[in-house]
């Protein structure tokens, strides 16, 4: 259902810019002590819910559950659509002010409810495997014309399809896991016959979005567009980290890889499709019209959801926003995404990661890496509290957000934020 029902209000205080409204119910894998057991929750205002509670007393009985005393959320994604659908009305019922249930039980709230700034966090789902796409006409324009002809700064393939390329699944990780170990590797100096070993002078975060594959397909048997959104099962912020300098080096003839092997950050909570639904908006104009297997019939296939990245330097008391930006510039659909990494006949999996790319507006102010912002560090970006950045620099903390809003409803992604440690001390001499 599409419509916001601004009826529906929780027996739960909610704060009225929070993101975790009773409209969102956000899923997440989390346990009240960091080796604790880990099982699914949602999030309500600053609290989360323990799904894996009201399935052991009755209150959440699922075909072919139980499904939330577990540490992951791929069973419960994987028993399907129908599944989704009641698990989503019955929380939702449990959660409203008008249902005694568990408005009116102290000791099942005791039991239920823990406060977010209690628990601790955990990747949501297992990862089969991760593909990065590139998907923002405006990043894409902008780092063609920085490295190539302005002129010609889209490749010929990029407005036909969705260009993508398969990631490292086994380093996508939640916030709050790990820190960011700037990285080393080849460099390529300007004035230098080889490459150098060192660690990245240009650390950048890439502001993405990322989709969470709910269906598989079989090995053979490509996804159709007009059922691709039947195996989305939601999306979470994704901070996509790059290593610029040894990209650089290393990306001809095969593209990205250690320069994108080492981190790749998401938000703990995946807010589902359905909670995104009264947020749909069309595509921009795709030109030349797709070849046949891309095109949609619906063209409100994007989403509007508000983004931020900002930057928190090591001892500073306020981060700096240095880029706002939408979901809904991207130029090629989830759906779009999906049918063309299947068209071969690859298989994708339940809780298979598809990152947007970066994702860029028409304005400066709107871009969604430092390169783009600090435009290949030839236009430093100055800091609150005094400093500048061209890149990420050891110290910093990046923090991305996201929301969509309307009618005074709002559904958000919380945040997803990294503190980057300085490299590894390599001693090859030793």
């Amino acid at each position: 259902m599409s419509m916001i029902d601004k009826n529906l209000t929780s027996f739960i205080d909610i704060a009225s810019d929070s993101d975790f409204s009773i409209h969102n119910l956000p899923y997440g894998i989390f346990s009240d002590t960091a080796k604790g057991e880990r099982r699914a929750g949602v999030a309500i205002g600053e609290q989360v819910l323990d799904l894996s509670v009201l399935e052991a007393k009755g209150l959440l009985s699922l075909k072919g559950g139980p499904y939330f005393n577990q540490p992951t959320l791929n069973a419960f994604i994987e028993s399907g659509r129908d599944n989704w659908t009641q698990a989503r009305q019955t929380i939702q019922t449990l959660l409203s002010a008008d249902n005694e249930t568990l408005r009116d039980n102290q000791e099942l709230q005791s039991q239920a409810l823990f406060k977010q700034a209690d628990v601790t966090m955990h990747l949501p789902v297992h990862v089969p495997g991760y593909t990065d796409f590139y998907s923002s006409k405006e990043h894409a324009t902008n780092v063609g014309t920085m490295f190539r002809d302005p002129n010609n700064a889209l490749l010929p393939n990029w407005t036909e399809m969705p260009v993508g390329y398969n990631g490292r699944a086994s380093t996508v990780f939640v916030s709050g896991e790990a820190d960011i170990v700037r990285p080393s590797g080849q460099l390529k100096p300007n004035d230098s016959e080889r490459p150098i070993f060192s660690p990245c002078k240009r650390l950048d975060f890439e502001l993405e979005m990322a989709f969470i594959v709910g269906k598989p397909n079989q090995i053979g048997e490509p996804i159709a567009i007009e059922n691709a959104w039947d195996h989305i099962f939601g999306m979470v912020l994704f901070n996509d980290w790059s290593a610029r300098d040894i990209q650089k080096w290393e990306y001809v003839p095969l593209g990205p890889f250690n320069a994108k092997t080492f981190a790749s950050e998401i938000s703990p909570w995946i807010v589902t499709m359905d909670a995104l639904a009264p947020f749909k908006t069309e595509l921009p104009t795709q030109d030349p019209q797709p070849l046949a297997y891309l095109q949609e019939t619906k063209s409100d296939s994007s989403y509007d959801i508000n983004l931020s990245v900002a930057i928190l330097p090591e001892g500073a008391d306020t981060a700096t926003t240095v880029g706002e930006t939408n979901f809904k510039y991207m130029y090629w659909s989830m759906a779009q995404q999906l049918t063309h990494h299947t068209i071969t006949g690859c298989k994708v999996e339940v809780g298979d990661m598809m990152g947007s790319g970066t994702i860029s507006g028409p304005t400066p102010d709107s871009y969604g890496s430092m390169l783009e912002i600090a435009w290949n560090a030839t236009k430093p970006v100055e800091l609150k509290g005094g400093g500048t950045r061209t890149f990420i620099e050891d110290g910093d903390t990046v923090i991305m957000k996201g929301y969509s809003e309307k009618d005074g409803i709002r559904v958000g992604f919380g945040e997803v934020r990294g503190k980057v440690l300085p490299a590894l001390d390599f001693n090859f001499d030793a």
